[in-house]
């Protein structure tokens, strides 16, 4: 099955290019194939570009973080890698097949979870599992160790005779994800699985993505609004605002760029006091590497800094032994949602 022509070449990579010989080329050792791979996919509703030549991939274990805000092009992207739609252009891959022209095989090499799955009336936790993997074409013996597997997984063998319309929501998502893992897929996509998680449901959450990576090797795809769980389970992310990447790479790799595109200098510093404000801020306009120095509420100063660990640990010296009752003094690091919020504009579409 074919799909129409591709428009314009890819606006991005999520691997920068590097020149190399062909001798170079020819003698790099093979590295692992990607799980899956979107190959500039388009998706247009209309005059709607839901999803707009995008491209990225992934490799055994990763967590890649996908975010944007509503309407930004992701769940269409996850539906289409999860063979729940057709591209207009371009293709997506999971294992080196194309859900264009082999879903069935793709469907047996990957787990989709929904923002939201039907909960069904007089079905109980073991036999919604059962009925996933009858559907899957696990038999006999083989289906009750993949029902047994996934309950033990995430918890739920307690909960076998338990209806499935009265589980809270955190059960819930921990159904969803059994059900996502009964048939042992290579790749999981999770669309928003922490959405309505009270805390201590995010963290076992958290640590169940952690185990499936890192322990299990499967490759995970998530997208969430939740973005400090994000920071703290992704080896990557990408930013997608209006059916277009923005960015994309480890936070750090986002960060870094974002900081070069600013064009800003060293680095953000806090100090709180416990008193005389005044007195610290005499102070820091006549050091060196300060570069501004602006209130920060209460007691606190926020300083642009260019001086290294070196010269901030001799800062740090210099305001305690001129009498600065400091109580709080570090580096201010910026995050995924501080990223998020430069980078995107509230495109709405």
């Amino acid at each position: 099955m074919s799909t129409s022509s591709a428009p314009e070449e890819p606006v991005f990579e999520l691997e920068p290019a590097t020149a190399a010989t062909p001798a170079a080329t020819a003698a790099a050792p093979a590295g692992p194939a990607p799980i899956f791979e979107f190959r500039n996919l388009h998706r247009f509703f209309g005059r709607l570009k839901a999803v707009n030549n995008v491209s990225f991939k992934a490799y055994p274990g990763d967590v890649v973080g996908f975010i944007g805000p509503n309407g930004a092009g992701k769940t269409t992207s996850m539906r289409i890698l999860a063979t729940l739609d057709i591209p207009t252009a371009g293709d997506a891959l999971v294992c080196g097949h194309s859900v264009v022209d082999d879903p069935d095989k793709v469907r047996g090499m990957m787990g989709f979870m929904p923002d939201a799955f039907g909960k069904y009336a007089n079905v109980n936790v073991g036999e919604y599992l059962d009925f996933y993997a009858r559907a899957y074409g696990f038999k006999g013996q083989k289906r009750r160790d993949a029902v047994s597997r996934v309950m033990e997984f995430t918890e739920l063998d307690r909960l076998a005779e338990k209806p499935i319309d009265t589980l809270s929501k955190g059960l819930s998502q921990r159904l969803g994800l059994g059900r996502t893992l009964i048939h042992d897929p290579q790749l999981l996509i999770l669309d928003e699985p922490a959405a309505g998680l009270d805390p201590r449901a995010r963290v076992e959450l958290r640590e169940l993505i952690h185990l499936l990576a890192k322990n299990l090797k499967k490759t995970i795809l998530i997208s969430s609004h939740i973005l400090t769980e994000l920071s703290e389970i992704c080896d990557s992310a990408v930013i997608i605002e209006a059916g277009k990447i923005l960015a994309s790479g480890t936070v750090d790799e986002i960060m870094q760029k974002l900081h070069d595109g600013r064009g800003a200098r060293g680095i953000m510093l806090t100090i709180r006091v416990l008193r005389n404000i005044e007195k610290l801020e005499t102070l820091l306009v006549q050091e060196p590497f300060v570069v501004s120095v602006t209130p920060a509420g209460g007691q606190t100063l926020s300083l642009q800094y260019e001086g290294d660990d070196e010269a901030r640990s001799k800062l740090l010296t210099r305001l305690v032994s001129q009498g600065v009752e400091i109580v709080d003094f570090q580096a201010k690091t910026e995050s995924l949602e501080d990223a998020f919020m430069a980078i995107t504009r509230g495109v709405m579409q």
